[in-house]
């Protein structure tokens, strides 16, 4: 079975040109079939306030209403896609662009109101509902998908649904197909033992470790989501799951000691 690399970029590399050019440079070289996922929420923030449109977090996940809906396929779907496939373009890379409404790769339920109203928020079903096949003929002509983290309901509705669940779920779903290698690549080298010290990479971790690393508050915040993603995509059939420096792909994707390894 062929080996799939699915990599998430995320963090501040989508906000610095030199170091996603390098990153797009090193993603581009890479041999066979592979998917990228962006995310883009600094950018979205940033060009939001300008249209005075003030960011609205909750535990790290934006609350989207119908006007912040309106920006973030502005700038997921249209600004950092477009800029990010053109640049694979002129790298040689095939690319296409893709939301979940594209091709009915990703449909989503709107989130149901419970503690916090998240409002136009999608969470998808499960991997069963992803459109594997319609990425697979894109892999096989030879084109690499490049999917923003935008859903939609089948009503006619597009939403903001989080990059690394789009990219487990994406994983997950071409596990049936490909031996898929999961790579959430952002701004750190890996998980990290101290927050400061980016040389501090905890190499590996399995589900013990993650359970004591949460309890003394090792991690947290947003790098909780990005370990449960991981981990439920490994119980799911992906062969395997690393995060790490989007500078160091090339080493992740070899097998090399780089970013933290993820195992059951």
């Amino acid at each position: 079975m062929q080996t799939l690399h699915i990599v998430k970029i995320g963090g501040n590399i989508l906000d610095s040109p030199p170091k996603l050019q390098q990153f797009l440079a090193d993603f581009a070289s890479l041999e066979g079939p592979k998917l990228l996922i962006h995310g883009g929420g600094k950018i979205a923030s940033t060009i939001g306030r300008q249209l005075g449109i003030e960011p609205n977090m909750v535990d790290g996940r934006r609350i989207t209403d119908a006007e912040t809906l309106k920006l973030v396929t502005m700038v997921y779907g249209g600004l950092v896609n477009k800029n990010v496939v053109a640049q694979l373009q002129a790298l040689g890379c095939n690319a296409i662009g893709l939301t979940g409404a594209d091709a009915n790769i990703i449909p989503a339920t709107k989130r149901p109101v419970k503690q916090v109203d998240y409002g136009f928020v999608g969470d998808v079903a499960g991997p069963e509902t992803v459109g594997a096949n319609a990425l697979d003929t894109f892999l096989k002509i030879g084109l690499t998908p490049v999917c923003a983290p935008l859903t939609h309901d089948g009503q006619g509705n597009l939403l903001n649904t989080n990059a690394d669940t789009i990219a487990s779920v994406l994983a997950t779903a071409m596990a049936s197909l490909y031996q898929v290698k999961l790579i959430y690549s952002f701004e750190k080298r890996g998980v990290l033992q101290d927050a400061e010290d980016n040389d501090s990479v905890i190499h590996h971790i399995d589900k013990a470790k993650y359970q004591e690393l949460k309890e003394t508050g090792v991690v947290s915040a947003g790098m909780i989501p990005k370990l449960d993603n991981a981990f439920d995509a490994l119980d799911k059939g992906v062969r395997a799951v690393v995060i790490g420096d989007a500078a160091e792909i090339n080493t992740i994707v070899a097998g090399g000691e780089a970013g933290t390894l993820i195992t059951l």
